[in-house]
């Protein structure tokens, strides 16, 4: 299982997890609501990036129309029909095909039938700004990941959670996804997990690194150094294993 941050995608990233889904390294994917809007206006445009410094002061940061528009008319549609965030907006740009959609994460996860999870905090994405927010159908979509993810994270004994750039949001909801596996009687004996990121801090290394592993048989990682460097020598180091077998 990967989780992503949001830089991960922003940085470019997005292929090179796009060619490991493709070769059967990826068996789910969380995220969280920035990322979502960097792989939706990537998928769209082509690109994705705004001067936060000199917009805000104008007050026009976080302001294009776009994206706010479609993805909250997504996120809105897709909570009506009962779909968690990330199978509502995966789902649309698979069936939508824009021009760059072959660098989408979330229309290749549509494709490949891998599951996405999107956890939102309410308040920290652009698209909360615009008026066709809502925080029923956020929160309603964004909760139904959060279940499917606990489905996922209970599969993964002798597995491997890799945490790539997310600080906060998404350690925390891995530690709380753990509590419940557990709480149901699933150890999680053999559990890797992993957490990347160009700094260490105290919600990766102890909700990632230690807690899950603590008192059994799994081990936890942290490297530190830059995603567009990392990213690529850890796909690069498992399409060479699996090629020597």
């Amino acid at each position: 299982m990967w989780g992503l941050g949001a830089h991960v995608i922003k940085t470019g990233l997005g292929p090179v997890i796009v060619d490991l889904m493709r070769r059967g390294f990826v068996s789910a994917i969380a995220t969280n609501g920035a990322a979502v809007i960097h792989d939706f206006e990537i998928a769209l445009a082509g690109a994705t990036s705004e001067d936060v410094d000199e917009s805000l002061g104008p007050g026009q940061f976080g302001m294009a129309d776009e994206t706010g528009r479609l993805l909250n008319g997504v996120i809105n549609e897709g909570a009506a029909q009962g779909l968690g965030l990330g199978q509502a907006v995966s789902r649309f740009l698979y069936a939508r095909q824009p021009q760059f959609a072959k660098s989408s994460v979330l229309a290749e996860a549509a494709r490949l039938d891998i599951p996405v999870t999107v956890h939102v905090a309410i308040g920290t994405d652009i698209t909360h700004m615009h008026p066709d927010a809502s925080g029923s159908a956020i929160g309603e979509a964004s909760l139904r990941d959060f279940r499917y993810f606990v489905a996922s994270v209970g599969r993964l004994e002798h597995g491997v959670y890799l945490n790539c750039g997310s600080a906060v949001v998404l350690p925390e909801v891995f530690l709380k996804a753990v509590a419940l596996v557990k709480n149901r009687g699933t150890r999680l004996q053999h559990l890797t997990t992993v957490n990347l990121d160009f700094v260490r801090g105290y919600r990766p290394d102890t909700n990632v690194v230690r807690r899950p592993v603590s008192g059994g048989s799994g081990h936890g990682y942290s490297l530190v150094g830059h995603h567009e460097l990392l990213i690529p020598l850890i796909a690069a180091a498992l399409i060479e294993r699996d090629r020597s077998g």
